[in-house]
């Protein structure tokens, strides 16, 4: 029989990145803090010392028995790490939350958003989430808000910062910075090009990170979404989206343009969003990565109508990247044992 411990066994695969990081911590300060930490990952991040549940602690290899007796297993690595062991993970038998941007639309996955925890029941039998990212939970919370309010059509940038390729990105901006003020060469080891204060729509051609594949996985995360709270949803809530490099360390910034039924008043659009879950901002609030760093809500400034197009408005907000997905998998895990 299993110990008590072992009943409450928590695997965060992936532990060494920011995610795994933040979503430790998250589950220490919850209703878990007391459970049987598992910490692996990749082998050049096995032996890292950490500690979990107050307690000094080794990261660990992906081995055969890594997944037994496991109650959740959070994939918080790589796509490719998660893809490896996936097969593993679902034999255990154990819910499996995935943070990772492994692609949505694997046949035992569900999608999982802030808007979900108030407007489903989860099928027992589910065992597989895909947590949505901060940039897709974005883009699906502002399309669900204004189809009820005449949306016709969806455009959506997004803003990514050098977080999302881990650590090893954010020393590398941190280093461009330093390099380009002193009048040295930058290195280029992650991004294979120059990113401090740089904007563009691609790394190097060598680079460790593809914004081309980032933006599929938002696409794919945002459509299963979709079709999966609104079945049978006209195309024209399918935002048409678009992903940028920005040079900042940290968060998650977006601009969307809608075209809503003209008929519409702000009153009405506002509300809407507040309904969607939205936190809004007043009219002389700064909104930016710097405003939602270590919240775990999306920040959306008052929309403003274009003065030239009737019916067109401007949307402005943030999430940070990294803890609002951990968040919302530790709400989404409480939500399981209740």
């Amino acid at each position: 029989m299993p110990s008590a411990r072992e009943s409450d066994r928590i695997v965060i695969a992936g532990a060494s990145s920011l995610l795994g990081a933040e979503l430790k911590s998250l589950l220490e300060e919850s209703r878990f803090a007391a459970g049987d930490f598992r910490l692996v990952d990749e082998e050049t991040a096995a032996g890292t010392l950490t500690e979990a549940g107050g307690e000094a602690a080794v990261i660990q290899p992906v081995e055969e028995d890594s997944f037994s007796k496991a109650t959740f297993i959070f994939f918080t690595g790589s796509p490719e790490f998660t893809a490896a062991n996936l097969p593993g993970a679902l034999r255990s038998g154990a819910r499996i939350l995935d943070l990772s941007g492994t692609p949505a639309d694997h046949q035992e996955s569900g999608s999982w958003f802030p808007a979900l925890g108030k407007a489903i029941a989860i099928p027992p039998s589910q065992k597989m989430f895909t947590i949505l990212s901060a940039p897709a939970s974005s883009s699906v919370l502002l399309s669900l808000a204004l189809s009820h309010v005449g949306l016709r059509r969806l455009q959506v940038t997004h803003f990514q910062s050098v977080s999302e390729a881990g650590r090893p990105g954010i020393d590398e901006l941190e280093g461009q910075t330093s390099q380009l003020l002193s009048f040295q060469p930058v290195g280029k080891t992650v991004f294979d090009t120059q990113v401090a204060f740089t904007v563009m729509n691609e790394y190097g051609a060598e680079s460790r990170r593809r914004l081309a594949a980032d933006l599929e996985r938002i696409r794919s995360q945002v459509s299963r979404a979709l079709r999966q709270t609104l079945p049978g949803h006209p195309a024209s809530l399918n935002p048409a989206l678009m992903l940028l490099h920005v040079p900042v360390f940290y968060g998650a910034a977006f601009s969307a343009c809608a075209e809503i039924d003209p008929s519409t008043s702000t009153e009405a659009i506002l509300a809407a969003c507040a309904q969607a879950g939205f936190r809004m901002a007043q009219a002389d609030d700064f909104v930016g990565n710097l405003s939602v760093a270590g919240e775990n809500f999306i920040q959306l400034a008052p929309p403003r109508q274009d003065p030239s197009q009737p019916g067109v408005w401007w949307f402005w907000g943030a999430a940070d990247n990294i803890r609002f997905p951990a968040w919302n998998a530790v709400k989404l895990a409480e939500k399981l044992v209740e």
